[in-house]
């Protein structure tokens, strides 16, 4: 299959989060495209255009199976084999991502942390350990990790980003709110949670009372 638009992979990452939760909370096995949109706030119509792009149909008038959605979407989405994930700067909110990340993703590993501080190297959160920004070359070639998850402080992020550049790392995701610049074979996903926050803030501002 060819490489999916993004947007594309953001909703089927969707799709099986929601799919997974409405079985633990319904018990049912089978889903129609119009209850799935519902649950996501989309339309039927771009659930039915996303899961028949990936090859996917529904036995007519009995909606998708819910098991064997799930199995398509991931054996789309997920690497064959578990990457390798680490926290890049250990403070709330890096600790929060480890805590979370816990088991959630079998096919993602968080396996290391790192951190300036010398008071949190040598610290494990979920058996995580957090390491020395000094030893991040060694660890990340030791665990062969692949992608950076990055939670430092603003000042330090473009820096950071080029420290992991030079690891090997293959793919970002950027905490920060710096916008950075990486190398085409680097892929990038950056979540600002301050813009996002704000854009909240101005919708709400907007509502009409009552």
């Amino acid at each position: 299959m060819k490489i999916l638009p993004e947007k594309t992979v953001e909703r089927l990452s969707q799709y099986r989060r929601t799919l997974n939760n409405y079985v633990a909370e319904y018990g049912k096995s089978r889903i129609y495209s119009h209850e799935l949109a519902a649950l996501l706030n989309i339309t039927a119509v771009q659930v039915r255009r996303d899961i028949m792009f990936i090859g996917y149909t529904s036995v007519q008038r009995k909606g998708y199976n819910i098991k064997d959605l799930i199995q398509v979407i991931g054996n789309i989405i997920d690497s064959p084999d578990s990457i390798n994930v680490a926290v890049v700067g250990y403070g709330n909110l890096g600790k929060a991502i480890t805590t979370y990340f816990a088991g959630n993703r079998p096919k993602l590993k968080l396996v290391a942390a790192f951190d300036i501080d010398p008071k949190k190297v040598g610290s494990e959160v979920n058996n995580v350990k957090c390491y020395s920004i000094e030893r991040m070359r060694e660890i990340v070639a030791l665990n062969d990790i692949s992608i950076a998850i990055l939670t430092v402080p603003t000042h330090a992020a473009a820096e950071m980003a080029k420290v992991l550049i030079q690891t090997g790392i293959k793919g970002i995701l950027n905490f920060t709110t710096v916008n950075l610049h990486v190398p085409s074979n680097i892929y990038l996903e950056e979540y600002d949670m301050i813009t996002s926050l704000e854009k909240v803030a101005y919708f709400v501002k907007h509502r009409p009372l009552g």
